[in-house]
């Protein structure tokens, strides 16, 4: 429990311990100790002790012990956990052998839980859930001119991110027009029964949980070079001016297979956190890269792939999912949050990929954290065993 949780806690105690000596104190008079009592209490009122199983074990504090005759006002203590994975390509692309591809897994099993089942726990015990939707989903035929590869899955794998729990996917990046504006409209068309929030390029996201609201912009510097600067900041002013509670800034960057980021990930992820974002969320490598704490918050460089039909067999099948919880109280932000890592394989099966994100254990999650810390090491960023950013000090 941290410092802030802990003093809500205590005041809490407190007043409660409050409450039990002022019963005392008015059973004492109703029975005579400070007069008859008869015409104290009209009608009879009834206070219930503290069961013994509710009373703090903590001995007060000289300060607790003394009488206080003020009452003090409860908190309302909100807490919200928001998990980021990679990137998510619920197909094939096209020309891709049918053996061993998602197209011949999702047959297979015909069971739309069976690819984030492994993950499902974590996503849905949190309150939302993004990943990158690397791919559009249609049937439609018509291929952009010039793309090496064409990534589509069929409109009913949406239901792949529901029965997931995923709420929400960024969706400016490099496939996104793989079947033109057409292929997006469709996407769209199959995101919109299951709820699932999305954002690209000006479109940007809003998902409510909690009274708490949550945006995100997502932009492709793929495509747009450093022109994302401006759709990134206007994104931002956007959700600003809808007064949403948090800011996450969804970031298609960077070169395919670079463990580090280029010189300008690292300025434009600075300036996503200076313009108002809470998180800065980076794909498009493939590959895990490090993460960044700047001004209090943090900026991940790349989460890897995830649940990838891109790729039958990558030979770099780690990646990650990232986790931030932020704490409001009385509807305020706190400075105080709280981020881990969890290392994971985007495969259940080491020799091959089965689309089935699976978190990693013992020895396998201690090389994965030991890569992100290698990768960190220059951005001024360590996690200690369990995945957590460690204190300073201990750095």
């Amino acid at each position: 429990m941290n410092r802030r949780r802990w003093e809500v806690f205590r005041k809490y105690v407190r007043k409660r311990s409050l409450v039990w000596i002022a019963a005392v104190c008015m059973l004492a008079v109703y029975s005579g100790c400070g007069g008859d009592g008869g015409d104290i209490f009209s009608p009879v009122q009834t206070i219930q002790p503290i069961q013994p199983e509710e009373r703090s074990s903590v001995p007060p504090t000289e300060s607790e012990s003394e009488t206080d005759t003020s009452v003090e006002e409860e908190h309302e203590v909100i807490t919200i956990t928001i998990s980021a994975a990679g990137d998510a390509s619920l197909g094939n692309y096209v020309g891709q052998e049918y053996a061993w591809s998602f197209r011949q897994m999702y047959e297979k099993v015909q069971d739309q839980s069976y690819f984030l089942g492994n993950v499902y726990d974590i996503f849905s015990q949190d309150d939302m859930t993004i990943v990158n939707l690397e791919g559009v989903l249609t049937f439609s035929e018509e291929l952009n001119p010039g793309r090496t590869y064409n990534i589509k899955g069929d409109p009913e794998y949406a239901d792949i991110l529901t029965y997931g729990s995923v709420e929400a996917v960024s969706m400016a990046n490099n496939h996104r027009l793989d079947f033109g504006e057409n292929g997006t409209k469709d996407t769209l068309a199959a995101l919109e029964p299951t709820g699932i929030v999305y954002a690209y390029d000006t479109n940007v996201g809003i998902y409510e949980t909690k009274g708490i609201r949550i945006g995100f912009v997502s932009v492709n510097e793929v495509a747009w070079g450093q022109g994302v600067e401006k759709l990134m900041k206007d994104g931002i002013a956007k959700l600003q001016e809808e007064e949403v509670d948090l800011i996450l800034a969804c970031c298609h960057w960077g070169i395919e297979g670079d463990f580090y980021p280029t010189e300008f990930q690292q300025q434009f992820g600075r300036e996503c956190i200076d313009w108002g974002a809470d998180l800065v969320i980076g794909h498009h490598p493939h590959v895990l890269q490090g993460v960044e704490a700047y001004q209090g918050k943090y900026i991940i460089y790349s989460l890897a792939n995830f649940c990838f039909g891109a790729n039958r067999n990558p030979s770099d099948k780690d990646t990650m999912i990232a986790q931030q919880t932020f704490t409001f109280i009385d509807g305020e932000k706190q400075e105080e949050t709280e981020f881990c890592i969890i290392p994971c394989s985007i495969t259940s099966d080491s020799s091959r990929n089965d689309y089935r994100p699976t978190p990693a254990e013992g020895d396998e999650a201690l090389r994965i954290i030991g890569r992100v810390n290698e990768y960190s090491q220059g951005l001024g960023l360590q996690f200690n065993e369990n995945g957590y950013v460690k204190a300073m000090s201990d750095q």
